[in-house]
């Protein structure tokens, strides 16, 4: 039986040190994300809550965004060119957070900058042009 396995298969193509970071990145922010659904749903166990509906609906937003990124984290591990829009659209949610605690009654600078570095180097890493490259789709 012949052997159909490209050289492209044979030798594994070698990772840009963005493209490892980017990976890292969104990795710990998936691992944040995962910490924060934990918590929600021990404090909506384990807490009266004012309101039972909202408590459900944030943690079934916290789990859809937990999934969500573990699906990026997936897809970069795997090279996908389709896992750039969904990264993207993440920093831009997390730097639409930051912005949200700096500013208000109830504003925490702390959370503010811990939201908004890791947002801003993500969507930097993400539109560079090494990452860009190994993203790129190859049929």
């Amino acid at each position: 039986m012949p052997d159909t396995t490209t050289d492209d298969e044979l030798v594994p193509r070698r990772r840009p040190a963005a493209l490892l970071v980017l990976v890292a990145v969104v990795g710990l922010e998936f691992l944040a994300m995962a910490a924060v659904t934990v918590f929600l749903l021990v404090e909506l166990l384990t807490s009266p809550a004012a309101g039972i509906a909202s408590g459900i609906a944030l943690l079934v937003l916290a789990v859809l965004a937990t999934v969500w990124l573990g699906a990026m984290v997936a897809g970069l591990r795997r090279g996908r060119a389709w896992v750039r829009s969904g990264v993207v659209v993440w920093q831009v949610l997390q730097g639409a957070l930051a912005i949200g605690a700096f500013q208000g009654e109830s504003r925490v600078a702390s959370v503010g900058w811990a939201l908004l570095i890791p947002a801003l180097l993500g969507i930097t890493l993400v539109l560079s042009r090494p990452v860009t490259a190994a993203l790129v789709r190859r049929d």
